[in-house]
């Protein structure tokens, strides 16, 4: 064995040495559970904007319901005063109204399988990142244990 192949055997040990006092699993192992709990918190952040737009457009759809039946009685209200062209012109406000009520209601539809899929998707995340945990702290118990028998190979 040469100089250089000792001398690089001493270096690559001493870097393995002080790699090991510098990265410890355990710590690394916390860091990847902290990511996979931000990831969930996502999750169940973009679970609750998707209610809270699908919330926005039920509201919108109530109002806009609300103007549809008042057009609706007026509408009738001008029938009733012998006044067919305002009638058919509510009517035709009315027509526009139910069609933008039928563009919430796909709207709202399409919210409603999008927040399912995503709760779905949090259901399954959530039970994954427990699982994780639970190997984590298994894992560090073992590296634990297996650390202290090293230190102390009599016990």
């Amino acid at each position: 064995m040469g100089l250089m192949d000792r001398m690089s055997t001493v270096v690559q040990a001493k870097m393995n040495k002080i790699m090991d006092k510098i990265e410890d699993p355990r710590e690394t192992l916390d860091l990847s559970y902290e990511k996979q709990l931000r990831l969930l918190q996502n999750v169940r952040r973009g679970v609750a904007e998707v209610t809270t737009s699908k919330k926005r457009l039920e509201l919108q759809k109530v109002k806009l319901q609300m103007s549809i039946d008042k057009l609706d009685a007026q509408a009738k209200e001008a029938l009733q005063a012998n006044r067919e062209d305002l009638a058919r012109k509510t009517l035709e406000n009315k027509a526009a109204l139910q069609a933008q009520s039928d563009t919430l209601d796909q709207q709202i539809a399409d919210l409603e399988i999008q927040q399912q899929k995503l709760m779905a998707a949090e259901s399954r995340l959530a039970m994954k990142v427990e699982t994780f945990r639970t190997k984590k702290e298994t894992i560090k118990a073992e590296y634990s244990a297996a650390e202290a028998r090293s230190k102390w190979p009599s016990l």
